[in-house]
Order: structure tokens, then C-alpha cells, then sequence
């Protein structure tokens, strides 16, 4: 009981606006400057929500110099920088034990940050110490997004901190 208390506690949430492209992409920004060794970063939303514009600013954040796209046909992209990004897309995983097998997930990812897009689809097996965001668009026409997060372990901790600056 004391350690669900305690969980409670270290758990963190929170809502940020964004009114466009480049303001998703600076909240990302924001998370990979911040980001620690360990740092998971889980994206959820629809299609066109913007999971890959913060993916793109979290890679600036860390300094990556290369391309930075959405990894949906190769599942994971590696990117050098300040710490390396792994970057997931979950997006055609029919079930989530093919992460697991595909090696997505394992132990290289603590030396870095990872970005795991679709992240719903691994319900269940990425790290409790993670920072999940939910992008909500305003609107099918509209730039505006809702992103709903929430922190959950000291790594993800350190992230919030970051958002609520």
C-alpha cells in the first residue's frame, strides 16, 4: 500500500495548447533538452495528431543532425546526438509481444531516449518510468492541438519539469 502511495505521488499531468506545427515541435524541443539517459517519451493520438513533430523537436532537443521521419515501414530509426534517439513507430504492429520479438524494446535504449510513437499499441510493455502524451487535434482542418500528459517515475519526472516550465 505505502508503494502505491508513493506512485501516486511521483506520478505528474498536465495540459499543453499548441496553435501550430513549429509550437509542437518546440515542446519536443523542450523534452530533448531535458531528456536524461533512460527517457522514454510515449506518443498517442490519431493520424496527423503531430506525434512526429515531437518526435522531430525531441531530436532537436538532443542535437541530432540527421533526417528525422516517422519509421513506420522500419519500425525503429537511430539517430546520433547528444544522447542517441531511439525512435519508434508502433503504428503497423498487429501485437505488441512483435516489439518484444523485433527487439524495439530491450536494454540499448537505457544509454538513450526513446520516442515511441503509437505508443497504445505497446500497452502493456514499455517501462513504467515513461512520459505519456496524447495529442488531440481541435479540428481537421486546424493546426491546434490539446496535448495531455503525464509522467510516472523519477526519468519522467525530470521531463515534467520541463513541460511545466
Amino acid at each position: 500500500m505505502a508503494s502505491h502511495a508513493a506512485d501516486a505521488r511521483s506520478q505528474h499531468t498536465g495540459v499543453l495548447s499548441s496553435g501550430s506545427t513549429d509550437a509542437t515541435r518546440a515542446i519536443g524541443r523542450r523534452l530533448g533538452t531535458a531528456a536524461q539517459p533512460g527517457s522514454l517519451l510515449a506518443l498517442s493520438g490519431p493520424l496527423g495528431a503531430g506525434k512526429t513533430q515531437v518526435a522531430k523537436g525531441v531530436a532537436e532537443g538532443l542535437g541530432v543532425t540527421t533526417v528525422v521521419n516517422s519509421p513506420t515501414f522500419v519500425l525503429m530509426n537511430e539517430h546520433p546526438g547528444r544522447l542517441r534517439l531511439f525512435h519508434i513507430d508502433a503504428y503497423r504492429l498487429d501485437d505488441p509481444e512483435e516489439a518484444i520479438a523485433a527487439g524495439l524494446i530491450d536494454d540499448r535504449q537505457a544509454a538513450g531516449v526513446t520516442v515511441v510513437e503509437w505508443a497504445d499499441r505497446l500497452d502493456g510493455y514499455l517501462p513504467a518510468d515513461r512520459l505519456e502524451m496524447e495529442l488531440v487535434p481541435d479540428g481537421e482542418a486546424s493546426e491546434r492541438r490539446t496535448l495531455l500528459w503525464r509522467a510516472t517515475g523519477p526519468n519522467a519526472a525530470h521531463l515534467s519539469e520541463a513541460l511545466e516550465a
